[in-house]
């Protein structure tokens, strides 16, 4: 919430990691982890996931500090320490120049909490002046320019991304945003659990004018005042899962015809203010939403608007300021939106944050301890496996005509696979990091990544860079790129070295959950709508388009029926790319575990056969407890399901897990085969 646009996705991620016990082992054999984590008095037949996870996560609840808790959080144990001492050692050292100075003196500032509490609030007081001086609607939308070129985001979304129509070269986008709450819904929902989130929002708002030196009654009318209106742009924002169609989110302007979309909005002054240069047209993701906007801020009071952009502004920055800001801030977000009981300390925080400004000058000294080329090596070669597994499928579809197969394979083997880390380091060495006050280096660095990505514009794309450092653990899918990403930490398997690992476990853990995941976005609902070259365009025909979404229809309509919380349902459209995923990865991550030496033995290890320790090696990679509350924001914000339904979710659809565990009829993880997906 508090992270730039620029940089919240890599720093968001890392906010996940925690520290925590390491799996059952004793001093001298490794218990397996497969069979220790196994809640034995669950049967498998009707919750896989509880059978799976079950006994770690009675052993190992939530910390306090945490909204999650499970793999993820356990792999980055020792990442920390790692990063803790190379920032204490950097800080020591004090170099002049080059990333350990970056580093250290990051570190130094972020760890300086008497130093952030005697500047408090005086550094953000240059730009607070800036707001307070604008006396019309023109010069409040140039105001607004002026901080999103510092990549503090009021009145809506923008930002540079690869055209999807023209992957080859970067486009410049505007679109729905400015809101103080994760997502439309919180303003509009009904449903109890939301509207006590909504009903806390002003008494947040209210506080951060108090810290800010307004009395309590003036601060109260303000927050009021900035509610209304962002309830306004909450109602002219797109429903999450209709931001999922690529089709209806493109929409070319040149920038002389973005008057079309309001009179009072000079759109083309405001582009060059933010930096938008060597272009001639932007994307538009939502249109209706500008107009409103064109309407709202002509037709709102300027206080009001001085007063949300302060608001805005000093929100996006009170996790960097003095202890009273950064309370109030973990109160209402982490706490009240996600259920935190206690924020990490200090030092954890801080290398969350580092993440996000220099990642890849941390990753380049991870990479080094933790990913040898042999495990590198590996997981290359999974990657064809899994892929030549997925080829073999297609050849098989008997609902998809010859020529979609053909095109769909061809895709399939133009998928780059980037394992590990870059080959290619960004270049930081211009980001003006110093040991003045913390929140300064925060401001510059939102203002370098934003011409960082800015200066992208009118340029080739390049292909080689990572929008994750190897240290996260997270993978993805680009499709305008049409590659797959996996960073090293991803790989890792808590407490265990990679040749300590069976290949049943990881196959059912990295190949299924992770490389087939992500390569089947290729082909999800939304990824199927670009070609090989990364492009949007319909490359099916239209009785195989029909098909497919008849069938992930049923996935759809199987999820819509899951209530993870209260009376809140997973919404199965919003989900589905990630779900189809998710199945789509556990069928070719098995496929290509068949073809393997250890599945051909069928050896059991540890009472357990190939195919069991597969199913529970991918149920290992969703290890997670949330809190409830993390649960409601993820159920009204995210893409993805709550961790216990992409185990219990997918795998009723696949025919081997049945015969692995003997489902039968009348268990709750039975589906008919006339009900399941059919689909890859």
């Amino acid at each position: 919430m508090y992270l730039s646009k620029k940089i919240k996705g890599v720093v968001a991620v890392a906010a996940l990691v925690a520290s925590c016990n390491q799996p059952a082992a004793n001093k001298t054999e490794k218990a397996d982890i497969l069979s220790a984590n196994r809640d034995t008095t669950v049967r498998p037949n009707d919750d896989f996931f509880e059978y799976a996870n079950g006994a770690w996560m009675k052993a190992n609840p939530i910390p306090g500090d945490e909204t999650t808790y499970g793999v993820g959080e356990l792999v980055q144990k020792e990442l920390y320490e790692k990063l803790k001492k190379i920032n204490e050692d950097a800080a020591l050292k004090a170099e002049k120049t080059g990333s350990a100075q970056q580093i250290g003196d990051f570190w130094f500032s972020a760890m300086d909490s008497a130093g952030v509490e005697k500047s408090g609030i005086e550094p953000l007081k240059p730009e607070l002046a800036k707001i307070a001086a604008v006396k019309t609607p023109a010069e409040v939308m140039s105001q607004a320019a002026h901080m999103h070129a510092f990549a503090s985001d009021v009145f809506f979304g923008e930002g540079v991304e690869q055209d999807p129509k023209k992957s080859d070269m970067e486009a410049y986008s505007l679109g729905q945003g400015g809101l103080g709450m994760p997502i439309r819904d919180y303003y509009l929902n009904t449903d109890e659990r939301t509207m006590k989130v909504r009903n806390q929002y002003p008494a947040y708002v209210a506080t951060i004018f108090r810290l800010s030196g307004i009395d309590s009654p003036t601060a109260e009318k303000k927050a009021a005042a900035v509610i209304r209106f962002e309830t306004e742009l909450a109602k002219a924002s797109r429903k999450l899962e209709d931001l999922r169609d690529p089709y209806k989110n493109y929409n070319k302007y040149a920038i002389t015809d973005l008057k079309k979309l309001g009179s009072h909005i000079n759109w083309p002054e405001i582009l060059t203010t933010i930096g938008v240069h060597n272009v001639d047209s932007v994307i538009v993701g939502q249109p209706e939403f500008l107009v409103a906007l064109d309407k709202l801020v002509s037709g709102t009071d300027i206080q009001t608007l001085r007063d949300y952009m302060t608001f805005h502004f000093i929100n996006g920055y009170a996790p960097f300021l003095n202890k009273a800001f950064v309370d109030a801030h973990f109160e209402f977000y982490s706490k009240t939106i996600r259920g935190a009981q206690e924020q990490r300390p200090r030092w954890r925080r801080s290398l969350d944050i580092e993440q996000g400004v220099i990642g890849e000058s941390l990753g380049q000294l991870f990479v080094k301890e933790y990913f040898s080329p042999k495990a590198k090596a590996r997981y290359e070669q999974m990657v064809e496996n899994v892929r030549n597994a997925y080829k073999a499928r297609m050849e098989k579809l008997d609902w998809m005509s010859d020529s979609t197969k053909q095109k769909a394979i061809h895709k399939l083997m133009a998928i780059k696979k980037k394992v590990g880390y870059p080959d290619k380091w960004k270049d930081l060495s211009t980001l003006k990091i110093d040991r003045g006050p913390f929140v300064l280096n925060m401001m510059r660095s939102g203002e370098w990544w934003n011409k960082y990505e800015l200066n992208k514009l009118g340029k080739p794309v390049d292909r080689e860079e990572w929008s994750m450092t190897p240290q996260t653990y997270n993978a993805y899918y680009n499709p305008s790129n049409n590659e797959i990403v996996l960073p090293a930490a991803m790989m890792t398997v808590p407490g265990f070295k990679d040749e300590e690992l069976d290949d049943a476990l990881v196959y059912g853990y990295t190949a299924a959950s992770t490389v087939g995941h992500e390569i089947t976005h290729g082909f999800d609902d939304e990824g199927r709508q670009f070609n090989e070259q990364g492009n949007l365009s319909n490359w099916w025909a239209p009785q195989d388009s029909a098909q497919f979404a008849k069938r992930a229809e049923v996935l759809v309509q199987q999820f819509n029926k899951m209530i993870p919380l209260d009376t809140m349902h997973i919404n199965g459209k919003a989900t589905l790319g990630e779900n189809l995923a998710d199945l789509g990865g556990i069928l070719i991550g098995l496929d290509a575990f068949k073809q393997t030496e250890a599945f051909k033995k069928g050896e059991k290890i540890h009472g357990m056969t190939p195919t069991q320790r597969f199913f529970l090696g991918y149920s290992l990679g969703w290890l997670l407890a949330e809190r409830p509350q993390k649960i409601a924001n993820q159920l009204l914000t995210d893409v993805h399901s709550p961790a216990k339904y992409r185990v219990n979710g997918p795998f009723p659809n696949v025919a081997d897990f049945y015969d692995a565990f003997g489902i039968k009829a009348g268990d709750k993880m039975f589906i008919a085969d006339s009900a399941r997906v059919h689909l890859w």
